[in-house]
């Protein structure tokens, strides 16, 4: 394809004869082009469909994935949008059914050639059908079918270390069926008693599943891929208690009276799970809208109600906090909660999207530990703008960005797509703040490492550089050096809107000629029911203009050149019939507008059509009960308007032929003999017959004012009521009615004609198209059988004879030369939804409004189909490497990752990357300009370069690597510095400096440090213990207190059981017991074989509590261990263990999580990072094969000082990148590898520019 002025992609368009495959004949030079002039030419379209407003099923079908994109379902569409351009860039379809769902394949894997970058997504329909996409090509995995009812939920499994294919759907009513996802072949089904709406994983443990039922929720905990839940979970019915007075709290007389919001809290809900709550219990499930774990601790999950969210600690099954909405407040929809800080995205019923961040349970100056937290507090930190709601706007749903959660985009009903970003600005610190709110702190440092002095930071890189970690009570908060007061708001960064509400009128600009290709743009008009045209380039598929022209419904557009427009469009009828008509000349790149038809238009007959001249001279108006006019388009005058007795048109098209060529010849022989004459002599003059000269005097005149007003003769043809044709002449401002033909009897009243060539096409009402040969003087009738002909369209290009036919059913392309019918289309039969208008885009592609509200343009086949994503012609450059080939993505990934082979950082990544891209057209780094200089920027340590590009790729399983391997790599570092004695003159509280904040985040449970894991659960129940509302849940809360080693407080509430509890005398004991426990040896013998005994015969938690009372908790972790409790094991050693031991219980648990029964490896290695096993990490990571994230790893290791070489692991890498065609890169890594790397490095230099046979192989592969 050769590349014209303005990149346009040529292809010749030949006639029909040949097979489609010679049709695109593809030239390189545009000589070619002029000297073939009778063939057209067409810019290449891509297929496409614009899409308009949601349908009501739409509702839940939108998502975020990990590769950075949002997928939302549009009828039986799905678009992919970019969030970051705000544009679609593709739109999937294969789809019968609305899409009532849509989800991301997650990116929990390591990343290489043989499991690529790819971007999969799951969609499922309102008939039950789900298809899983390849979204670059457009095309489907697998499609799986169970039932034909909508599907209610479906989800990826997140650990995918097994596989990462498995898709969970719910199928209606009551069945849970697991999928793959790549073949389509089902792994298991289950059915449960009631009907599940939805369902929610344990983001911390993949064998709990938690069902929201239309009575309750369902909690299941032996979920596995490899077989159905065995038992049928665990039923919970939500209820109000009925606060028993023994454990209603006196309000302390400080606090203020409950208001509305503060009264809700006392009505709150718990879960009962023996018996079926009363009727009024029930009700309260009803309005439950929304389940979801708590990404970021464990064991909670949120209850979404209209007008409250409750947050409940699994462990109690009781509510620990509330946010509720005062009574004058926007109810909920939809919330969200965040993995990276405990805090909320709300969607509320005015499209307004609320942040609640969880308060810090310990404001630092409060000294008594009794007035501190009673529940869960979530302030709010930020709203954003809400919508305009009317009975067709409103708000759907929201997602937010898995990556960095500072992002939100809204789906509206009306098809628009509002993209929000969260901003942090820096606030002066209040003195005493009159909010109430205690301030928001953000760290000082970027991508988990302190802060260099001049190193450049991006801003609001994720929600936790944005917000910092919330205090516990007794954990010291940072100090203020790092850390700044902050205050964040919304922004609006992006919009896309759809199109209006159908019905469209529809029509393309003039065709592509060799006359205008330097200026030529693929123009669509679209006239709609509000009465604005709005104009599409077709192709990018984005709005160029949306001009309001009409204040009715658009009726019709007619283009009288490349930039400029008649439309008409006509009132609703008034009791007399009469209506008012608009017709506007529009001129586009100045969008002036301008009546056409001056001041007439206002009570009479409604216009039927306009037809434009071919040459653009002249315009017929057709009224319904009034003679037509003729208007001269130039000039803007009306030439003729018929008389009275004129018959009524049905039907009416101009003629493609017209004198204009010959007229031009004159007019050139006449300039010549003019300028002759005028040199001859007198009597030469005399001898030249006079009636020459006044013929040509007379063909001058009648080109007056040069080229540009010749007034060519133009023909049109019309059908009257009884189907005779009419003939008639237009000349300047002469109009002669020519010859008259009479009916053809078989057909009806015609409803529209065609002509093109020699070629005229009628249809009529009755669905008959007769075919009129001009030249041979043959008709030929064909019936079709599908009913009213109402339009009908010769494609354009010389000598391309096809046509295009719309009935009330449906469309046709027939070939008229040959004809016979080429494709169809035909609701019910290949599509659900009606056509509405349609026309030719180009040659060889058509475009169809239809009733979904969506304009699609397709090729003559008329299949719709999805498009290519590489052949888009994107206005922005779109980051994403999952549309890069594999290899590409991979190569880009380890240029970006590290480059200190030439010395320099660069992003010029031609050199490098023109092999591996092989001519995709897609240069990633365009669209990162904002990273560029943090990328290039010399302070950028490599653990923060490792952790920005797994953030940029969206890499779930690297992120989530780096992150531990950052803050571990640094503590113990840093930990090894301060042991040795400090230098002179530096104090060790500098050294602490550099320490990055303290603690993991608490999302990361059990690999957080022990001293913070530890104060986290304390504070835990001892938000419990003012939550619990019956004696299970004291007993419970008693039961942490002893693991936790608080004994005091344990033997308190052990003595509050009242006495007519049957537990009565068994807990007074207990208490007692735990009172007097000394260290004597007997004892301690007596009780630790008590407690082996019990775990014998099954009683596994109150051995271990007994184990724990007697300081034997590491025997109590193995016994844990043995019998398979070993997130529980892991709990225990976090809280009561010191180091030494609790590393032990770990590493057994890291071991376990290597063997191939549970096989989470990826797990297991953040496990051994915890405990600074790096040497152990590195190993696994190589024997995983997982030979770049090994390298970088080590490398990282090494400027710590925490870890010497594994030589091996940097050879592996360096092979990898030799298989990229990164040979600079390998041979700098051989070169680091020692002895081990030698070999290589002679395989590198010795074929100096030969590629090595291993990549040919890849190459081939591929």
């Amino acid at each position: 394809t050769g590349h014209l002025p303005g990149s346009a992609s040529l292809l010749l368009a030949l006639p029909a004869y040949p097979p489609p495959s010679c049709q695109q004949t593809k030239i390189h030079l545009i000589q070619f082009i002029v000297t073939m002039i009778p063939y057209s030419v067409n810019i290449k379209l891509a297929a496409r469909t614009l899409t308009g407003t949601l349908n009501l099923q739409n509702k839940t079908a939108v998502d975020w994935g990990w590769q950075g994109l949002i997928a939302q379902g549009c009828h039986s569409s799905i678009l992919i949008i970019d969030p970051k351009t705000s544009q679609t860039i593709q739109v999937l379809e294969r789809h019968k059914a609305n899409v009532v769902k849509v989800k991301w394949s997650r990116e929990n894997y390591h990343h290489s050639l043989s499991s690529p970058y790819s971007l999969r997504l799951a969609s499922a329909d309102s008939a039950g059908k789900i298809i899983v996409w390849d979204v670059v090509s457009g095309t489907a995995h697998c499609e799986i079918q169970e039932h034909s009812k909508p599907i209610q939920d479906m989800d990826w499994l997140w650990t995918q270390d097994a596989s990462r294919d498995l898709l969970l759907a719910i199928h209606p009513p009551n069945y849970i069926v697991l999928w793959n996802g790549d073949t389509g072949t089902k792994l298991w089904k289950k059915s449960y008693a009631e009907n599940i709406l939805s369902f929610s994983f344990d983001p911390f443990d993949p064998s709990n599943l938690a069902l929201l039922t239309s009575e309750g929720i369902v909690f299941i905990s032996d979920f596995s891929h490899s077989k159905p839940p065995g038992s049928g979970g665990k039923k919970v019915y939500i209820a109000s208690p009925h606060a028993s007075p023994a454990h209603t709290k006196p309000v302390p007389a400080a606090l203020p009276a409950p208001t509305g919001a503060k009264k809700a809290l006392n009505k709150v809900k718990v879960l009962i799970t023996n018996e079926k709550p009363t009727a009024e219990a029930v009700t309260l499930n009803a309005d439950c809208l929304q389940l979801s774990y708590l990404p970021s601790k464990r064991n909670h999950m949120l209850l979404l109600y209209p007008r409250e969210i409750l947050i409940l600690d699994l462990e109690l099954s009781q509510t620990v906090g509330v946010v509720a909405i005062e009574r004058s407040g926007v109810p909920f929809i939809q919330v969200i909660p965040c993995a990276q800080r405990d805090a909320l995205f709300c969607l509320h019923e005015n499209g307004c999207i609320t942040l609640r961040v969880c308060r810090s349970t310990t404001a630092p100056d409060e000294s008594d530990p009794e007035q501190s937290v009673q529940e869960l507090v979530y302030d709010l930190r930020s709203q954003c703008d809400a919508i305009r709601v009317t009975k067709t706007v409103r708000p759907y749903r929201m997602v937010i960005c898995p990556v960095n959660e500072n992002n939100a985009a809204l789906a509206v009903s009306d098809g628009r797509v509002m993209l929000w970003e969260l901003k942090a600005h820096v606030s002066k610190p209040t003195v005493n703040p009159s909010s109430g709110l205690s301030p928001l702190y953000a760290p000082v440092a970027f991508c988990g490492s302190p802060l260099g002095q001049n190193q450049k930071k991006i801003q609001d890189l994720s929600l936790n550089t944005m917000i910092g970690q919330s205090l516990v009570s007794g954990a010291d908060p940072p100090p203020p050096s790092l850390q700044q007061e902050v205050q964040l708001k919304f922004l609006l960064t992006g919009l896309l809107s759809g199109l209006p509400l159908p019905p469209f009128a529809l029509r393309m600009c003039p065709p592509l000629t060799t006359k205008n290709i330097n200026h030529y743009q693929p123009l669509l008009a679209v006239g709609t029911s509000n009465g604005s045209v709005l104009v599409y380039n077709l192709t990018s598929g984005l709005l160029h203009k949306d001009l309001s022209v009409h204040s009715c419904e658009v009726k019709g557009i007619e283009w009288v050149s490349l930039t400029s427009f008649l439309s008409f469009a006509t009132s609703t009828p008034n009791n007399a019939g009469l209506v008012r008509n608009e017709l506007q000349h529009v001129d586009l790149p100045t969008g002036r507008c301008f009546a056409f038809r001056g001041e007439q238009g206002n009570d009479e007959p409604a216009i039927e059509m306009m037809k434009v001249s071919h040459l653009k001279q002249y315009l017929v108006v057709v009224f319904r009960d009034k003679p037509l006019e003729l208007w001269d388009v130039r000039t803007g005058t009306l030439l003729r308007e018929m008389a009275k007795n004129f018959p009524t048109v049905t039907a009416l098209e101009w003629s493609p032929s017209h004198n204009l060529k010959s007229l031009k010849k004159k007019q050139l022989l006449a300039r010549e003999a003019m300028a002759r004459y005028t040199t001859l002599s007198d009597t030469e003059q005399s001898s030249v017959e006079s009636s020459v000269i006044s013929l040509l005097q007379d063909a001058e005149s009648k080109s007056e004012g040069g080229g540009q007003a010749i007034s060519a003769r133009e023909h049109f043809v019309f059908t009257d009521t009884d189907g005779q044709v009419y003939h008639i002449t237009v000349e300047g401002n002469t109009v002669k009615d020519g010859a008259r033909i009479p009916p053809d009897g078989s057909m009806g009243s015609i409803a529209c004609i065609a002509w093109k060539g020699d070629t005229l096409v009628l249809g009529d009402v009755d669905g008959n198209l007769n075919f009129w040969d001009l030249k041979a003087r043959l008709s030929r009738g064909i019936p079709t059988h599908r009913g009213w002909v109402k339009k009908i369209r010769f494609a354009p290009g010389k000598g391309n004879q096809k046509l295009l036919v719309m009935y009330t059913d449906g469309a046709e392309v027939w070939d008229t030369k040959e004809v016979n019918m080429v494709s169809s289309l035909r609701i019910g039969r290949n599509v659900n939804y009606r056509i509405l208008d349609i026309d030719w885009c180009t040659s060889d592609k058509v475009v169809l409004a239809s009733e979904d509200g969506c304009i699609r343009v397709l090729e003559m086949a008329m299949k719709s189909a999805s498009y290519r994503m590489d052949e888009q012609d994107l206005t922005d450059p779109v980051w994403c490497p999952y549309l890069l080939l594999p290899r590409a993505a991979l190569t880009l990934k380890a240029f970006l990752l590290l480059q200190p082979w030439s010395g320099t950082f660069t992003m010029d990544i031609t050199q490098v990357y023109v092999s591996a891209l092989n001519g995709s057209h897609i240069n990633p780094l365009e669209s990162i300009y904002d990273m560029k200089s943090v990328l290039l920027d010399p302070e950028l340590n490599l653990l923060q370069r490792c952790l920005l590009v797994s953030r940029l790729f969206g890499d779930e399983s690297d992120l989530q690597f780096w992150t531990v391997a950052a803050h571990y790599l640094q503590s113990f570092a840093q930990a090894r510095h301060l042991s040795v004695p400090v230098p002179e003159g530096q104090t060790p509280a500098e050294g602490t400096q550099a320490t990055p904040q303290g603690h993991l985040d608490i999302y990361h449970d059990t690999l957080c440090e022990s001293f913070y894991f530890q104060r986290f659960q304390l504070e835990r129940v001892h938000l419990q213990e003012v939550k619990r509302s019956s004696y299970e849940h004291t007993k419970k809360c008693a039961d942490q207190l002893l693991l936790l080693g608080q004994t005091d407080r344990a033997v308190q509430l052990l003595l509050e059981t009242s006495a007519d509890n049957p537990s009565y005398y068994c807990d007074s004991l207990k208490a007692c017991l735990v009172t007097t426990i000394t260290s004597s040896g007997p004892s301690q013998s007596t009780i630790k074989l008590v407690a082996t005994n019990m775990i014998a015969n099954g009683k596994l938690a109150e051995g271990v509590q007994l184990l724990c009372l007697i300081d034997k908790a590491a025997d109590a972790c193995r016994y844990l261990q043995t019998y398979g409790e070993w997130n529980r094991a892991a709990w225990l050693a976090k809280v009561r263990l010191n180091p030494a031991e609790s590393s032990d219980v770990l590493k057994r648990w890291a071991e376990h999580l290597c063997s191939p029964q549970v096989n989470q490896k990826s797990k297991a290695i953040l496990v051994l990072l915890s405990l600074g096993c790096f040497h152990k990490v590195g190993e696994m990571l190589q024997s995983m094969r997982y030979f770049d994230r090994a390298a970088l790893f080590i490398e990282a290791c090494l400027k710590y000082g925490v870890m010497e070489l594994i030589g091996a692991a940097f050879v592996d890498y360096a092979r990898l990148l030799r298989t990229l065609g990164l040979r600079e890169s390998a041979a700098f890594w051989a070169s680091r590898a020692g002895g081990a790397g030698e070999q290589l490095l002679e395989e590198l230099f010795q074929g100096e520019g030969a590629v090595p046979e291993e990549t040919e192989g890849l190459e081939n592969t591929e």
